[in-house]
């Protein structure tokens, strides 16, 4: 990678693109140049785009035929677009590929052709059954491994291998074990498998908000968060890094793709936090870990929120509000962080005649946050999430003809619609094959097994429950979207918690922030290896970093589950304003004690003082707050003094 630090121009659209690619699997389509095949998936593409909009307003098909449409007309479209190796052809789909792609339109018609047969032969399957079957679940493997990656790929087929040989295996995860036959059908002709809840709320919720973020990206969106948080925070100390922070906690909550967004906004503000005066390492840090916040930022939260409403039977509006408070203080800790940097060394803003006018960009762009205003409050007024949705996407279209700089003429229409759906090709495909996972879980027992090895783990005790559910969600959340980590989690590792007493809600925003931190913790923190890989640095201590800014994604999961109070669970209003002032306070002070520095650099025993009483104003409580600003008073006093004798000192008179 070339040395971007100068100008930012020099990172071309086609050199964003392979960026993108390189860490992204998602993002590694095929470049077609045969006209015939261009405008087949186009043809494709805007079909399904439409299908999903339609039945938004009309209401989905017979569950079954709903999701096997989804995941069917996905596969055709992996298959034409995706390379199934290195050295396959990259500009055209092959005759095997053409092949594979029929075969996903044959599994298709025989569900939309016998539906009745099968729904009659429940339990009872006939040849043809199992050999749809059998070839679905072939078909969801491939183009999982080609769109996914080899990891979750693997994952699958080990589960798939667990589902036969369970009697075989040792006794602490063995099963009865199951044929071939009785694994294939349940896959694909239940709505347990494949067509179980994550490719439901996929093809439902999840293809809707990716495409109200297509339809948004080609308005431009995208730079008016850049440009907004440009003119806001630009010229303040560490600028730069503060305009990757807000930028990306804004974007990355709607369009779900923590490596995209990395890429995309880091693009702009890696450079100009490295001008800054930033190291490589910390300027791809900052990026990667306000890439992923935005996974667990209200109100869209990457679209997992509504597939944790639907596991919950919670209102969507429920989660959003509760999710608030958690969300600000993680942004909070990476921003005091950023700035404290900043005055620790002396790290100037950018020169204003650099920046954009508040009022200028408003002016401009303004009126493409008019859509997420509809959306929020179709969300919070009792509307359907996919309603919503559909209306956000509608009124994106009228909205954008107000300036002619973001109007979409018939063109942007029709490549909007393409881009949203190949956007949800990877969602679409890690959910099918989550489906696989998780229905050899419901049909073995798994889910079982692993709360009661994690429970077995935590010896009785709570704090080591935790411990260990922290680390099976940031295993099992490693190399994944935010979606298929919620899912994976929260079946297999939320379940030790409600077991423990800790409520299911609470259960699963523990399991889920781990699992998003996944993308940041080394050795496989795809997020932090896309932002080392625009600023030049070192992945895995790009990586370290990066958890580090993410601390109170860290703390505030452990807290939460002692205190749900933190999640607005069963508390008043002022106590939800006392209860987030002290915490802001508490993360100021850890971002403190992380940094060494507040308003002087802090020594050890004193950063030791700014940690414990940043943890204690955290937890919510009277005892715990007097102890917490005690501990901070002794630290500010500390500082005033350690300042009154630094500017009495014989150096700085003499300066």
């Amino acid at each position: 990678m070339h040395d971007t630090e100068t100008n930012i121009d020099k990172l071309t659209e086609d050199e964003k693109r392979k960026m993108v690619e390189k860490y992204d699997s998602e993002s590694r389509f095929r470049d077609l140049n045969i006209p015939w095949m261009v405008r087949l998936v186009t043809i494709v593409s805007v079909g399904l785009a439409l299908f999903h909009l339609i039945t938004s307003f009309t209401g989905p098909l017979v569950t079954l035929q709903h999701r096997a449409l989804h995941t069917g007309v996905i596969l055709i479209l992996v298959f034409l677009l995706y390379p199934s190796r290195k050295n396959a052809p990259q500009q055209r789909a092959s005759l095997i590929d053409f092949l594979l792609a029929i075969l996903s339109l044959a599994t298709i018609i025989y569900i939309f052709i016998d539906y009745m047969g099968i729904v009659n032969r429940a339990g009872l399957p006939n040849q043809n059954d199992i050999l749809f079957s059998l070839l679905m679940v072939i078909l969801v493997l491939e183009g999982g491994r080609r769109v996914v990656g080899n990891g979750l790929t693997v994952l699958c087929a080990l589960f798939l291998l667990y589902a036969y040989f369970g009697p075989h295996l040792p006794r602490i995860i063995a099963h009865r074990g199951y044929q071939i036959d009785d694994i294939v059908t349940y896959m694909y002709l239940t709505t347990e498998g494949i067509f179980g809840t994550a490719i439901g709320v996929s093809a439902t919720y999840i293809f809707l908000f990716v495409l109200f973020g297509a339809f948004l990206n080609r308005t431009g969106m995208g730079q008016l968060f850049n440009d907004s948080a440009m003119a806001i925070s630009g010229h303040t100390s560490g600028g730069p890094a503060k305009v990757a922070v807000i930028s990306s906690g804004f974007l990355g909550s709607i369009n779900g793709s923590a490596i995209a967004n990395v890429v995309t906004t880091g693009s702009f503000t890696i450079p100009l936090m490295k001008r800054t005066g930033y190291s490589k390492n910390f300027s791809g840090a900052v990026e990667a870990a306000a890439s992923v916040g935005g996974q667990i930022l209200p109100p869209v939260m990457g679209a997992t929120a509504f597939i944790m409403a639907e596991t919950l039977g919670m209102p969507y509006a429920q989660i959003a509000l509760a999710a608030i408070i958690p969300g600000i203080l993680y942004y909070l800790g990476v921003l005091t962080v950023v700035h404290l940097r900043a005055k620790r060394r002396g790290l100037r803003g950018l020169n204003r005649s650099e920046l954009p006018s508040i009022k200028n960009v408003m002016k401009e762009r303004g009126h493409l946050l008019i859509p997420l205003v509809i959306l929020i409050y179709m969300l919070f007024g009792g509307y359907t999430p996919i309603y919503a949705a559909a209306w956000a996407i509608i009124s994106t279209v009228v909205i954008s003809m107000l300036r002619k700089t973001t109007r979409m003429n018939f063109k942007g229409l029709i490549q909007a619609l393409e881009d949203g759906t190949r956007s949800a090709l990877g969602v679409g495909m890690a959910c099918a094959m989550v489906g696989i996972i998780v229905g050899v879980a419901s049909l073995t027992g798994f889910g079982l097994k692993m709360t009661s090895a994690i429970l077995f783990l935590g010896n009785d005790v709570l704090l080591f429950t935790l411990f260990f559910t922290m680390i099976a969600s940031i295993i099992l959340g490693m190399g994944l979207p935010s979606i298929p980590t919620y899912i994976i989690t929260s079946s297999m590792a939320a379940p030790a918690l409600v077991q423990f007493g800790v409520e299911p809600f609470v259960s699963h925003m523990f399991v889920f922030y781990f699992g998003i931190l996944a993308n940041l913790t080394p050795p496989v923190a795809l997020a932090a290896f896309a932002g080392a890989g625009i600023s030049g640095g070192e992945p895995n201590r790009t990586g370290f970093i990066s958890l580090k800014l993410a601390v109170a994604g860290i703390l505030v999961p452990y807290i939460f589950v002692y205190s749900p109070e933190l999640l607005m669970q069963g508390t008043n209003v002022a106590n939800i304003i006392w209860i987030t002032i002290t915490a802001a306070i508490g993360i100021i002070a850890l971002g403190a004690a992380i940094e060494g520095y507040l308003i002087e650099h802090i020594n050890l025993i004193v950063r030791l003082f700014a940690a414990a009483g940043a943890i204690t104003l955290v937890i919510p409580g009277v005892w715990t707050d007097l102890i917490g600003f005690s501990l901070l008073m002794i630290v500010i006093i500390t500082q005033l003094f350690s300042r009154k004798e630094k500017n009495l000192s014989p150096t700085t008179i003499a300066k």
